[in-house]
């Protein structure tokens, strides 16, 4: 323990003031101090050549100060004797003598001999020592080398565990949001199933007791037809006043018997002051002028528009829903009669009209117009056309079991006619009410099954 206290003692002391390592191929300045050859070469020169010692800064040659013998010999054997271990020197195997020199150009150790007058003479040789060094540097920086692209893997393994970890927790999250959102949308899902079956079953029992309304009140009119119809089988016998009599109560029949047409408004000839549902089946006479195109079927002066389908042949019966509207007009209109100009109300104008003004007084607009005493006021009109004949009448429809006879025109048809409806001017919401087409039942009925399919 003590010799080796002593060793590390002498080695502080054999350590180069520059490099403080353990002299390597050592000279001596001549102010007496000694540094390894490197660090000498190391330091600055002035332009005589001239260095300054680290140690007494005294000004020293430094072109070729002299190697210190003495110093170097003492550290190849403190070298020896701190690596006990080694045994004695290995020896060339021509000269027999230490290995202390290093062939640069083959890479081998040689002796003193064989650098000098062996086959290495020419080559480049370099003391073990300093080779030793150089190798203990390479070493150095390669395990330096090392470390650092050790620690870079470190880091990116650390990295690669945080990553996982993380998306492992999100994934975690991820799923709960997933179940949660999956779980609100099915009991939303739900819901809205149980709504809309909810809505088809109260539908289909609106329709269907509809429908059943509807077979009593046809299983009536039957019955109503049979009753009239041995009636008209005994008409040949009555006299001329029974006979004419019973002709009005055959139209009446005739008129029992016609299922309402499926009418709805026509959007192409509405003035651009009347407002239209979405259902074409309803209309009244806005506050502000649609901005429409000004196609030749639109009415331009009058607050008029037509049906969606006209007639040039058959029997036809369609209703009119006017309620407690104060001012209003229906009839027909000839699909040549002028839309531009002011309506001519008149059959002479191609124009049969019935209608209600001041909210109590009806009237034909015949020439000259014909007042209509009604005893009450009609929700709905029934408007029957027998168009071969010639033949239009206006009823009563308020009752679905009897047909109340309002007025009738006898004229000359030619051409397609159309149902006209006048919704006449609002009187600042006085008559704002709506003119509205009720639609069969068989055909609401027919637009339900359509829709859910």
């Amino acid at each position: 323990m003590a010799r080796r206290s002593s060793l590390e003692s002498l080695e502080e002391q054999l350590r180069c003031p520059v490099c403080l390592e353990v002299f390597s191929e050592p000279l001596m300045l001549q102010c007496g101090h000694s540094y390894c050859r490197g660090c000498v070469r190391s330091m600055g020169m002035d332009p005589l050549g001239q260095l300054q010692c680290p140690v007494c800064r005294c000004a020293v040659d430094g072109d070729s100060p002299p190697p210190n013998v003495a110093l170097a010999r003492i550290v190849d054997a403190l070298r020896e004797i701190s690596e006990p271990g080694q045994g004695p020197p290995e020896t060339c195997n021509q000269h027999h003598n230490p290995l202390s020199l290093y062939c640069e150009e083959d890479q081998t150790l040689i002796c003193g001999l064989c650098g000098s007058i062996g086959s290495h003479r020419a080559h480049k040789v370099t003391p073990i020592s300093s080779v030793y060094s150089r190798m203990k540097e390479d070493i150095s920086c390669l395990l330096t080398n090392f470390q650092i692209q050790k620690r870079k893997l470190e880091e990116q393994i650390c990295k690669m565990a945080y990553n996982k970890s993380r998306i492992t927790n999100e994934s975690d999250v991820l799923k709960w949001v997933v179940r949660k959102e999956f779980g609100e949308l099915r009991h939303y899902v739900e819901l809205e199933e149980a709504s809309f079956m909810q809505k088809v079953e109260n539908t289909a029992s609106t329709l269907i007791s509809s429908i059943q309304t509807q077979a009593d009140h046809m299983s009536q009119l039957l019955a109503k037809f049979q009753e009239a119809e041995g009636t008209l089988e005994a008409l040949s016998n009555e006299s001329h006043l029974d006979f004419i009599t019973l002709c009005y109560t055959t139209t009446c029949y005739t008129v029992y018997n016609l299922s309402p047409e499926c009418l709805k408004f026509d959007p192409l000839s509405a003035h651009p002051m009347l407002q239209l549902s979405e259902d074409l089946t309803s209309v009244e006479c806005g506050v502000l002028v649609n901005r429409l195109p000004n196609n030749p079927e639109r009415f331009s002066y009058s607050y008029c528009v037509l049906a969606n389908r006209g007639f040039s042949s058959g029997k036809h019966y369609w209703e009119v829903q006017v309620g407690e509207k104060p001012k209003w007009r229906l009839g027909l209109i000839k699909g040549t009669a002028c839309r531009k100009s002011k309506l001519p109300k008149s059959p002479e104008g191609g124009v049969w009209l019935i209608g209600l003004k001041e909210g109590r007084l009806y009237e034909a607009f015949t020439t000259p117009r014909v007042s209509l005493p009604l005893m009450n006021q009609p929700q709905r009109l029934g408007v029957f056309l027998d168009y071969d004949r010639g033949e239009l009448m206006f009823y009563n429809a308020d009752s679905p079991d009897e047909l109340g006879f309002i007025y009738s025109y006898q004229a000359e048809l030619q051409g397609k006619v159309y149902p006209l409806f006048d919704v006449c001017w609002h009187e600042r919401g006085a008559n704002k009410l709506p003119i509205t087409l009720p639609q069969p039942l068989t055909e609401a009925y027919g637009d339900y099954i359509t829709n859910q399919n």
